[in-house]
């Protein structure tokens, strides 16, 4: 092969790797921002949300026995294992580190229906913002057996760890949430994750923070809660 063909070709490659590569948040002064609004939007929620949480912690033991807080392994950024906080929303049982919940999932009692409708289950996962396991905005973070099993089945799927996992996300507000039966259904979930975290910017979470804002209305009106 020529030596130019092949300059060329390997200039070519080393292109398609620094594109592939690229992830605003390796940036230093980028990921201090993003911490910087984590830790301000996470300590808010939590001294917003302080007067309501024995209520709330009375109805779930009031509806279903077990721990008010369930906690559960979730991968997270590099594809690191952290326990994630969530109001427990389903009545104990053996499937829950495998079987994603499902619309009219009998498992779940009637005030976790209404919690998860809400999002007032996911309260605790701000604890896991400021600890720094977590970010306001990122991909979703999913179960151990999903990761195992995704990873086996989408090529690109780790992919959308090399940011932190967040509360709400660039899919979420697109309406990729949810159920996924079907491997193309989670792949195009990913290839929105992966998006986000190659056009990452401030401005990028606060659009995503509004619409989160919006489309939770919205249900809410839906649903005349």
């Amino acid at each position: 092969m020529p030596q130019h063909i092949s300059t060329v070709e390997n200039t070519l490659k080393t292109e398609a790797m620094a594109e592939d590569l690229k992830n605003p948040l390796l940036m230093l002064s980028n990921r201090t921002i993003k911490r910087t609004f984590d830790l301000f939007a996470g300590l808010l929620v939590c001294i917003i949300s302080l007067p309501f949480l024995p209520i709330i912690a009375l109805i779930i033991k009031m509806q279903s026995r077990g721990p008010i807080v369930f906690k559960q392994e979730r991968t997270g950024l590099d594809g690191k294992t952290f326990v994630c906080y969530k109001f427990r929303t389903m009545r104990l049982n053996d499937e829950c580190d495998t079987l994603q919940a499902t619309a009219n999932d009998p498992r779940i009692f009637p005030f976790g229906s209404f919690m998860r409708r809400t999002h007032i289950d996911e309260i605790p996962n701000f604890i896991n913002v400021i600890k720094g396991d977590m970010s306001i905005i990122g991909p979703r973070p999913h179960m151990l057996y999903h990761t195992r099993k995704y990873t086996q089945l989408i090529d690109n799927y780790m992919d959308r760890h090399r940011c932190k996992p967040g509360i709400t996300g660039y899919s979420q507000v697109l309406g990729l949430s949810g159920e996924t039966p079907e491997v193309w259904q989670m792949a195009e979930r990913v290839k929105h994750d992966i998006w986000y975290i190659k056009h990452w910017s401030i401005g990028l979470d606060l659009w995503i923070l509004y619409r989160t804002v919006v489309v939770t209305f919205c249900k809410r009106r839906q649903n005349n809660i």
